[in-house]
C-alpha cells in the first residue's frame, strides 16, 4: 500500500493524531523537509555492533547479576523470546485485526494528554509515511484497558528481570514502567536516561534497531544535539544520528566516553542498566516491548533517586517497604543521601523510559521539582466531551 491509497478517514485521523503530538509541524512539507526517507541510511549492516551477546539458557540469574547487573553493563541477551505467543500474534496482520479499533498512545499534546491512534490507522501510517521522524507508538497503559491488556498474555517477563520492587509504591502511585512499543524505519527514541536509577530491558519481536549508549559519566553537553540545530525535529532520535553521531565518530572524540553499539535483530533483548546514556532508532517496522525495573541490586540507587526526586512517593514506599521487604527498609535506612548517587540524572526523562542542568546532575535539585513531577507522573484525568446536540430532558 502507497500513502495516496489510504482512504479519506484514514488520512484524517492519521492528520488529527500528528497536528496534536506536533502541532509544530504546522504543514504536510515540514514532516518530510529533510527528506530521510530518501537520504538516511537506515542499512544495518553498515554498524559496528560492539555489544556482547549471551544466551538465556547458557548464563544463570546469579552469574547475570554478577557480571552484569552489579557492573552495569549493557548486554544483549538471546533465548528469552523463543517461547513467547507475541512471536505469532505480533505481527502487523494480527495486531491490526484483534485490537483493530483499540487506541494506542503515539505522542502528547502541547498540554500532556496523550494522542492516541486507533491500531487500524496506525499500522496503515507505519507502512505508509515517508514522514523524517513518523510517530511512535510509545505505550504504557496498555496493561490496565480491558482489551489491550491481552498483550500481556503474549510474552513473560525474562527471568533475569522479575524483581519489581516499585510494585510496593502502588499501581496508581508508581512511575509509568512498562511500554508496549511499536513503529517505522526512522521512528525511535531521543537521547535520555531511564528515570529514577531505574535499569531496563527491550525486548524485540519484529524488525530491527539501532542503539548508541555512553557512560554515565559522559557530559551532558557532548551528547545532547546543539541549541539551533532543527530546531522542529531538536529532541528527535533521527536528529541525533544526524548532527550527534558523526562527532562521536571523530578521533577527537574522548576515549572514556566512546560509544557502545548494537543492531537489535528480532528475538533478542538488551539490558540497559540505569544511568546509561541511550538514543534508539527503528531501522525498518518494529514491534517490541519495554520495561524499566528497581531490583535489589540497583534498589539503593533507586531509592537516593526517589528520595530526591519524588519524596512523595518515597515515604509510601518506605512505609510499604517496611511492611512487605523490612531488609529492604533497612538497606534504605544506610543509603547516603548526602552524597552523590554516582549516576547521571536527565530531567527529560523523568516521566519516560525513553526520551537536568548537567549530566551528573545529583538529585537533590530535582526534589524541588517534585510538586510538579508528582502531577506528571499521575495519568490526567480524560477531557470531557461536548456534543453538538442539547442533552435530553429527565422525565
Amino acid at each position: 500500500m502507497e500513502k495516496k491509497d489510504l482512504d479519506k478517514r484514514t488520512r484524517k485521523r492519521i492528520a488529527e493524531a500528528k497536528k496534536k503530538a506536533r502541532p509544530e509541524l504546522s504543514t504536510p512539507s515540514l514532516w518530510t523537509e529533510q527528506n530521510y526517507a530518501q537520504t538516511f541510511d537506515c542499512s544495518p549492516c553498515k554498524i559496528e555492533d560492539n555489544v556482547e551477546r549471551i544466551s538465556v539458557h547458557d548464563v544463570s540469574t546469579g552469574e547475570f547479576i554478577e557480571k552484569f547487573e552489579k557492573t552495569y553493563q549493557p548486554v544483549v541477551i538471546t533465548g528469552i523470546q523463543d517461547s513467547w505467543d507475541a512471536n505469532v500474534k505480533w505481527t502487523l496482520e494480527r495486531l491490526s485485526k484483534k485490537y483493530r479499533n483499540q487506541k494506542f498512545k503515539c505522542g502528547e499534546d502541547n498540554e500532556g494528554y496523550s494522542v492516541k491512534m486507533k491500531m487500524k490507522y496506525y499500522i496503515q501510517y507505519m507502512t505508509t509515511t515517508d514522514d523524517d521522524s513518523p510517530l511512535y507508538v510509545f505505550d504504557s497503559s496498555y496493561g490496565e484497558h480491558p482489551k489491550r491488556n491481552r498483550l500481556l498474555e503474549d510474552y513473560d517477563v525474562p527471568v533475569y528481570f522479575r524483581d519489581d520492587l516499585f510494585k510496593y509504591a502502588g499501581e496508581k502511585r508508581r512511575p509509568p514502567y512498562r511500554w508496549f512499543v511499536m513503529g517505522p524505519a526512522r521512528s525511535g527514541t531521543g537521547i535520555h536516561i531511564d528515570p529514577l536509577g531505574t535499569s531496563a530491558w527491550n525486548a524485540l519481536v519484529f524488525g530491527h534497531k539501532r542503539w548508541c549508549l555512553f557512560p554515565t559519566t559522559t557530559p551532558k553537553e557532548l551528547l545532547k544535539v546543539p541549541t539551533g540545530v532543527a530546531r522542529k525535529q531538536h529532541d528527535e532520535a533521527i536528529t541525533w544520528f544526524r548532527y550527534v553521531y558523526p562527532k562521536v565518530k571523530q578521533p577527537d572524540w574522548p576515549r572514556e566516553y566512546a560509544p557502545l553499539e548494537i543492531i537489535q535483530k528480532p528475538g533478542e533483548t538488551v539490558f540497559v542498566p540505569g544511568g546509561w546514556w541511550h538514543v534508539v532508532i527503528n531501522l525498518d517496522n518494529t514491534v517490541a516491548v519495554t520495561q524499566n525495573f528497581c531490583s535489589r541490586t540497583n534498589f539503593p540507587i533507586c531509592w537516593h533517586k526517589t528520595v530526591r526526586g519524588r519524596p512523595k512517593l518515597s515515604k509510601k514506599w518506605y512505609h510499604a517497604l517496611k511492611e512487605h521487604e523490612p531488609e529492604l527498609a533497612s538497606i534504605a535506612d544506610t543509603v547516603n543521601l548526602n552524597e552523590n548517587s554516582g549516576l547521571a540524572s536527565d530531567s527529560s526523562s523523568d516521566s519516560s523510559s525513553s526520551s537536568s542542568s548537567s549530566s551528573s546532575e545529583d538529585e537533590s535539585s530535582a526534589s524541588n521539582r517534585d510538586s510538579n513531577e508528582e502531577d506528571r507522573m499521575i495519568p490526567k484525568k480524560k477531557r470531557r466531551k461536548f456534543t453538538r446536540t442539547p442533552p435530553r430532558e429527565m422525565k
